[in-house]
């Protein structure tokens, strides 16, 4: 019996109705994660660090919006509350809280807080979608995209815009 040629195997996956996947199709990497009840989505290449369990100090004087600082390996990184500027409900971070640490962003030396990190994944660019025309002022600038992963809407967010917006709000 002769083995079968390419063209049989994928004439039987297509008849089987399975995803072929094409090694050479372009993806993202994007970081998942939750805030309030939403699930949200940063370009990965926005992310440098992922610190799951980082002790915040307080910094007197300071927004209810800016946790505090964190040390880094001996470098000052602000911790930012975006929940504000999301339109969400404060609340205490939990056990499962992360801070995404920003890379190139106009901002240096800042990270978000975010209630729960998911995922880090790679999605195909078309797999992400325009922003929904119904907005909030509010959301519109800071949407780049949304996305359907395991069941769920998941809004894609500008990391370097919401630093930018958190900033312009404080000066």
């Amino acid at each position: 019996m002769s083995s079968p040629t390419l063209d049989d195997v994928l004439a039987s996956r297509a008849a089987s109705g399975k995803e072929i996947v094409d090694v050479d199709r372009p993806l993202s990497k994007i970081v998942i994660c939750q805030l309030g009840e939403g699930w949200y989505a940063f370009h990965g290449e926005r992310i440098r660090e992922i610190l799951a369990q980082a002790e915040v100090f307080f910094v007197p004087g300071c927004p209810p919006s800016l946790e505090g600082v964190v040390n880094v390996r001996g470098d000052i990184e602000a911790v930012i509350r975006p929940h504000a500027l999301l339109g969400l409900a404060e609340e205490s971070p939990g056990p499962q809280a992360a801070i995404l640490l920003g890379r190139g962003s106009g901002i240096a030396g800042s990270g978000l807080r975010v209630d729960r990190v998911e995922d880090v994944t790679d999605v195909a660019p078309e797999a992400i979608h325009s922003p929904p025309h119904d907005l909030s002022h509010q959301m519109a600038p800071l949407v780049l995209g949304v996305l359907h992963w395991r069941e769920k809407s998941v809004t894609l967010l500008d990391f370097d815009r919401l630093l930018t917006e958190y900033a312009q709000g404080q000066g």
